[in-house]
């Protein structure tokens, strides 16, 4: 039940982060120093937890949907195997945003 609640809650604020997306064009198509602005915001503590959270939430979305293909073939329905996979869905989100921003500050070459 927590699951289902938090994937609305998640596409919720993913509607956050596509206005955030679009700030972040209007930026980059208005002046350098507009989008270097919105840079530093995006580029701040603030701004990295925002967006950290705003990845984790798109991961744990994406996986919560895949939760449910999984459930219109009338797989996993039962409430143990039900559970197992919110766990498993839950856990890899975590792991999964983590690792995604492991690479993206490694390919970027700084912390």
């Amino acid at each position: 039940m927590a699951m289902s609640i938090l994937h609305r809650v998640t596409g919720s604020a993913l509607y956050f982060g596509v206005l955030l997306f679009a700030i972040w064009i209007a930026a980059a198509a208005s002046s350098r120093e507009t989008f270097d602005f919105v840079n530093g915001l995006f580029g701040s503590i603030l701004g990295r937890l925002v967006l950290f959270g705003l990845t984790w939430a798109l991961i744990n979305h994406m996986l919560g949907g895949i939760r449910h293909l999984i459930w219109d073939t009338i797989h996993g329905l039962e409430k143990d195997q039900s559970r197992r996979m919110s766990i498993i869905s839950a856990v890899a989100a975590v792991v999964l945003t983590v690792v995604v921003w492991v690479v993206a500050y490694a390919v970027r070459g700084s912390f």
